[in-house]
């Protein structure tokens, strides 16, 4: 009898435990798979897009049982790193301009696997209540001044030189700063419901924070959208087969990505916040994970 009363709670306790809130998570990531421990290497730039991708598949690896580091680099060594082979791969390449110029002189020591994301894009931003549409709209709004971001990004050169090809835009000018100081100024105003220009890319945690809207750009200063891309180092495929499959089934949107940023930009450790959207978006997940 003591036995059958043991294996009632056991039979009780396993229900009990797939009722759970973590009962899926357990089901979905073995925490072993077929790894056997393979360590991995991910270099990211510390960009908040970069952050919340990296951690994100990082995560997912290491429910997969793999040994996952990520490392923060600049964003030139990032690229030397994976041709190198110093790192296995980085989820973070702006293709086909912002990482143009690095796409040209590595991107034949290493294999694309592709977009992880579609619809990046840089431009200018403003509230959703500016009654203008169009860079070739703007006239004295935020008293001529666009606010940028730091001196030397793409969107602050990209700006500049808009402001150089619109004739409306002769008197204006680009007061750069941080990306930090940029959206304090983009959030005040907001309060206030004043006008702001500032130097915009997506995805960012912003487009989930405010409504916001892009200018249109007739003449095509900022170029088209680009797609942020998964590179790996040459061999890593035969290394590491199932990272590698992960790694090229590794897609998500912009929604899903800002709202990891999100929770970043307010405070939550970003493994934290990776962990949070693994397992909220299971199905997803999923399809990084098929074999």
């Amino acid at each position: 009898m003591k036995k059958i009363i043991l294996g009632i709670v056991a039979v009780l306790g396993l229900v009990l435990s797939l009722g759970s809130p973590g009962a899926f998570r357990s089901s979905l990531f073995s925490g072993g798979g077929s790894s056997n421990g393979e360590s991995i290497t991910l270099s990211y730039v510390e960009w908040d897009t970069e952050v919340a991708s990296t951690n994100v598949i990082a995560e997912v690896l290491r429910r997969e049982g793999y040994d996952v580091t990520i490392t923060p680099l600049d964003n030139a060594i990032m690229w030397s790193a994976v041709a190198t082979g110093e790192a296995d791969g980085m989820v973070g390449a702006w293709l086909p301009q912002t990482h143009g110029p690095q796409f040209d002189q590595y991107g034949d020591q290493m294999e694309d696997l592709g977009p992880n994301l579609e619809g990046a894009k840089i431009g200018m931003v403003v509230p959703e209540y500016m009654d203008v549409n169009s860079i070739e709209d703007l006239s004295s709004e935020a008293d001529s001044v666009i606010t940028g971001i730091e001196p030397g990004a793409r969107v602050v050169a990209a700006t500049e030189d808009a402001v150089a090809q619109y004739p409306n835009l002769s008197d204006w000018t680009v007061e750069t700063s941080s990306s930090g100081a940029m959206t304090t100024a983009l959030g005040q105003a907001i309060s206030n419901e004043e006008e702001i220009v500032v130097t915009g890319w997506s995805p960012h945690w912003k487009f989930q924070a405010y409504d916001l809207k892009y200018l249109e750009d007739p003449k095509g200063v900022y170029g088209g959208e680009e797609t942020i891309n998964t590179m790996v180092r040459q061999g890593f495929k035969g290394d590491h087969p199932r990272a590698y499959q992960i790694l090229d089934q590794f897609n998500w949107s912009l929604d899903d990505m800002e709202s990891v940023m999100l929770e970043i930009s307010n405070g939550k450790d970003p493994q934290q916040a990776a962990i949070e959207w693994i397992d909220a978006n299971p199905d997803k997940v999923e399809e990084w994970l098929a074999e």
